[in-house]
């Protein structure tokens, strides 16, 4: 038997709770017993609450329900709990899952868990020191561009200067050509002054 009134949009909290019958007026209602956390994990009431609820009253007394509560303790369905324990003990006990063996899973989950932790804060202190890394790379990078512009500027004045010396070695070569050409000249006009002179010294 499933009872569900007609609720939308509604958070839900799923408790496990008692059909019982309260007072000697024999009000009915559930008195909530456990609280769903996650898929896995409940957490026991330790001071059950009772909620008065006459929708509960085809339900037989000292039945265990799942009821789902509204955040206003407003009740949302109802519906028999026998499944839900079956499928509890397929699920554990027919398994052979114990408490010994369900306490080393978590203290395996525990450790895996420190292991993660560890492996990333080994994984960020990696990353820093690749960034630290990448930095002086950076830096290095910025450092060799202005290097290679200092030598293309050397590189350039050396060409110019180059070109300045060879303009003046072309002039000097061309100086010295002229200079060679003059005593060559001098040298035709002085044996001839010689030969001229010679030839005035025999009619004499």
């Amino acid at each position: 038997m499933v009872f569900t009134p007609l609720r939308q949009n509604v958070k839900r909290m799923l408790h496990l709770a008692r059909v019982e019958k309260k007072g000697l007026a024999g009000e009915t209602g559930l008195r909530l017993l456990a609280r769903q956390r996650s898929e896995y994990v409940w957490t026991v009431l330790l001071e059950p609450d009772f909620l008065a609820f006459e929708g509960v009253s085809d339900y037989g007394e000292g039945l265990f329900v799942l009821a789902e509560l509204s955040e206003t303790q407003e009740i949302l369905e109802i519906k028999d709990a026998k499944d839900w324990v079956l499928s509890i003990l397929q699920t554990f006990l027919v398994s052979g899952i114990t408490p010994g063996f369900l306490q080393q899973e978590s203290e395996r989950a525990e450790h895996w868990r420190q292991s993660l932790t560890l492996q990333s804060q080994d994984l960020d202190r990696r990353a820093l020191e690749l960034e630290a890394r990448r930095e002086q790379l950076e830096q290095l990078e910025e450092s060799l561009k202005r290097e290679k512009k200092q030598m293309e500027s050397l590189a350039a004045q050396y060409k110019d200067q180059s070109q300045e010396l060879d303009r003046r070695t072309s002039e000097l070569e061309a100086r010295r050509e002229q200079v060679e050409q003059l005593e060559a000249a001098l040298k035709v006009e002085r044996t001839q002054l010689e030969e001229t002179a010679a030839s005035v010294l025999d009619e004499d």
